[in-house]
């Protein structure tokens, strides 16, 4: 089967053998000029979409409106466009119409000059009308013509310009940066699916920070997330925050996360805090800063947020799993062995571990109960039996017995249950010995 570039270059010789102009287009050249394998490769042609379904039987007209065409060659999917200029834009995203045109026109019609190159890959020659390949080489990001038209066409372009810089290590040119500013308040007419696909691509990226601050210097984190800049001012207890205020925290934290990591742990970070300006206090008694409850207020805007966002259920409850439950660090050396493990045995301990880690090196730097936690993986790892093995007795065991169905069950299964992980109870009988003993105590009146 060929490869990924072998087929992009067949798709190219299939349209020009037909007598059509065909070229590799968009981020595609980017990358192969900067040496990195592209992902996927575009192509752009002279070839109208009815010629380019004729060259390629089977291909899908994803976009016929624009010229896309989407076919399979080698096993890769590509994406055929026609070379257009497009027209008015009306929805700061669409334009009105396209009319087709010539590589100039269509060259001149992209977003930014690294993106407007094309490249011949049968005689491998760039084609470069936008000076996109000096920009590339001087690491610099530059919207092509007019960059407050190239942003009022399209309010997407100014996250992908955030993305670009961020992914790439690039500057934002002058003007660009000062039309995205110009703009940033017109990013919400986006919807917040796309919003949310070109942040996650600037959280997961080890230069997250870098993407963080350019979020919050171009007014976009102000018009998406302004709950992130409430943080800035938000004073901490010194003592255990010498760092600075909740803001200087957060993004901290955010340069101490490994490069790779998942996204519900960089969302955890970023919302772990959100609601401690709205629980701030002062304790005149004790001279200290206080945010009592700031880990439940904070795991339901965490919800908010991310539904606002249009995130999937797994990405919102593991994100606030980790926001409500980051406080309860803090005492893992005084809870009983069973809590540690159920705690460890909850599919997101690993994030939740990782956001305990980097939530006390951005601040006093005590480790103690981060260690307490690796030496309790330690000690409770074994290829025999899971953290959690199968409960010793069941309900209907607690029944026979004669106790009522109703939270009495639940109460004595869990006891039974936090028995047998501490080792008290290590076998059916054992388990079964020890209920008839415990039946003989008056059982605690349940709670209201």
């Amino acid at each position: 089967m060929p490869s990924l570039e072998e087929s992009a270059r067949l798709a190219v010789k299939r349209l020009r053998d037909a007598g059509h102009e065909a070229l590799w287009a968009g981020g595609c050249v980017r990358d192969f000029l900067r040496g990195v394998a592209p992902k996927d490769y575009d192509i752009a042609t002279s070839a109208r979409p009815g010629q380019v379904q004729q060259l390629f039987p089977g291909s899908n007209a994803i976009g016929a409106h624009f010229g896309v065409i989407l076919i399979h060659l080698g096993g890769h999917p590509f994406e055929i466009a026609t070379f257009r200029s497009d027209g008015s834009y009306v929805d700061g995203r669409h334009p009105r119409s396209v009319t087709f045109a010539t590589v100039e026109e269509d060259a001149r019609r992209r977003d930014f000059t690294i993106n407007g190159m094309f490249h011949d890959p049968l005689e491998e020659i760039t084609i470069d009308l936008v000076g996109g390949r000096t920009d590339l080489e001087g690491g610099i990001l530059r919207a092509i013509g007019a960059p407050d038209q190239r942003f009022g066409e399209d309010y997407l372009r100014m996250l992908r310009a955030v993305r670009f810089a961020t992914v790439l290590g690039f500057r934002i040119e002058p003007a660009t940066w000062e039309a995205l500013r110009t703009h940033a308040p017109l990013i919400t007419r986006i919807s917040p699916e796309r919003i949310r696909d070109e942040l996650d691509r600037i959280w997961l990226h080890p230069r997250r920070v870098l993407g963080f601050d350019l979020l919050a210097d171009s007014g976009l984190m102000e018009a998406i997330l302004p709950e992130l800049l409430v943080l800035r001012g938000c004073t901490q207890p010194p003592q255990w925050h010498p760092e600075g205020d909740v803001y200087v925290h957060t993004r901290l934290m955010l340069s101490l996360l490994p490069e790779e990591c998942s996204l519900p742990l960089v969302l955890s970070v970023l919302f772990h805090d959100i609601a401690k300006p709205a629980t701030w206090t002062f304790d005149q008694e004790n001279d200290r800063i206080r945010f009592n409850g700031h880990d439940v207020l904070g795991a339901e805007m965490t919800e908010l947020i991310l539904r606002r966002l249009k995130y999937s259920n797994d990405i919102i409850e593991a994100t606030v799993t980790g926001v409500a439950n980051h406080m309860n660090f803090k005492d893992v050396q005084k809870m009983r062995t069973s809590k540690v493990k159920r705690m460890m045995a909850r599919p997101t301990f690993p994030d939740e571990l990782a956001l305990h880690r980097v939530d006390c090196l951005g601040s006093n730097g005590l480790m103690d109960n981060y260690e307490f936690l690796l030496a309790k993986q330690q000690e409770f790892h074994t290829d025999s039996e899971p953290l959690i093995p199968p409960r010793l007795i069941t309900g209907h065991d607690v029944m026979r017995l004669g106790v009522a169905p109703g939270p009495e069950v639940g109460a004595l299964l869990q006891e039974a249950q936090d028995l047998q992980l501490e080792g008290t109870l290590a076998t059916r009988e054992q388990a079964e010995v020890w209920l008839v003993e415990r039946l003989k105590t008056p059982l605690p009146a349940p709670a209201s």
